[in-house]
């Protein structure tokens, strides 16, 4: 696949992935790890999809401070001074003014393809064939971009797109965006698939890099004032101060609420690619091939008696057996083990924050 020039990809790599405990814990979230058992991580594999349009010396990593080790040894073709830290967390819309503050420095005439860490894909040629489109529109236009995905159940732990046509497109999955909806309930979910102009938002990103910056400037100006007063030191070895300082004064803000929320002329263009944003364990469950009595099993080697529908983890090929229990999760570690109802995955996140008050940080 040809390569565009001016096209830089930013991986941001910060979470921590509580719903994904007792496997995924703030010392080695789950970007870092093998949750689909193919013998590459999660931010592996993200790398490894973009890098046929983007080489590894024009990707940007950016994540907490305490990741970079993990980071230049999982992606050693990234140069150091790529992987941008994070003091602590601030949400999405500092995490990439930071990158675009970087990327702007090197090359002004940069279009920016912005990704999670720890997405799956299924179709990876048709993902970047729908990216190649986005990258396009973005370089010829002052439009900023998110990829849609055609939405295959009403569900309510995605965020929705509505779009309408967008005259003059060169492509017929370019259209416009008429608003953003956070996570609807079921009912109205519902209604969203049965209209029929609805897509999922799946929080990858494009836009030129000047584009951005304008955004940032008109929309959060107090953010963008930060990084301009600070951004000589940017790519030098006052970074590190000028970035403590800046993120010690800014707003913690996803880029949908702070940018794209409000952002007039927004596209999307629409997707059909096997994603999935990995969120939970039952997530990880739709996606995994199933064996036996629908039991989806990654890393463990499983004997079930009587038992139905598990979603099982493990790691060295552990043997779990199971008899008389029906769509649980099931997750083995070292110095813990997770038995939950499947329908109840959501407890996993209210779990570590109890974790973190009663037994402290060590085990979340």
């Amino acid at each position: 696949m040809a390569q565009h020039d001016h096209t830089y990809a930013v991986i941001m790599a910060g979470g921590v992935g509580s719903r994904f405990w007792p496997m995924s814990r703030s010392g080695r979230p789950k970007q870092f790890l093998d949750i689909l058992d193919h013998g590459r991580t999660l931010i592996q594999m993200t790398a490894d999809r973009l890098e046929p349009m983007v080489p590894a010396d024009r990707m940007y990593v950016v994540t907490n401070a305490r990741y970079k080790a993990d980071i230049l040894q999982q992606l050693p073709g990234i140069p150091e001074d790529q992987v941008l830290c994070e003091p602590f967390m601030r949400n999405t819309a500092p995490c990439l003014a930071y990158a675009a503050q970087r990327i702007v420095q090197r090359d002004p005439e940069a279009t920016m393809v912005v990704a999670p860490a720890d997405h799956l894909i299924a179709d990876e040629d048709g993902f970047r064939d729908v990216l190649s489109v986005a990258v396009n529109r973005a370089s010829d236009s002052h439009q900023l971009l998110t990829l849609g995905i055609t939405p295959t159940r009403p569900d309510t732990g995605y965020g929705y797109i509505q779009y309408e046509d967008l005259p003059g497109a060169e492509d017929d999955r370019l259209r416009q965006v008429r608003t953003f909806t956070e996570k609807p309930d079921r009912a109205l979910a519902e209604q969203f698939l049965a209209s029929g102009d609805f897509c999922w938002n799946a929080g990858i990103f494009v836009w030129s890099v000047q584009t951005i910056l304008d955004r940032f400037e008109n929309q959060m100006p107090d953010l963008h004032a930060l990084f301009e007063e600070r951004k000589a030191d940017l790519g030098t070895s006052a970074e590190e101060d000028a970035i403590l300082a800046i993120y010690g004064a800014a707003e913690n803000i996803s880029i949908d609420y702070g940018i794209m929320e409000k952002a007039p002329n927004v596209g999307v263009v629409l997707s059909d690619c096997g994603w999935s944003d990995l969120g939970t364990w039952g997530s990880l469950y739709d996606t995994l091939d199933k064996e036996g009595e629908a039991h989806a099993n990654s890393g463990a080697t499983l004997i079930t008696e009587g038992s139905k529908g598990l979603m099982v983890a493990a790691e060295g090929r552990k043997l779990i057996v199971a008899k008389g229990l029906e769509n649980f999760i099931v997750v083995d570690t070292p110095d813990a083990l997770l038995i939950c109802p499947r329908d109840e995955e959501q407890w996993v996140k209210q779990l570590v924050s109890r974790l973190k008050a009663e037994k402290g940080e060590p085990l979340v």
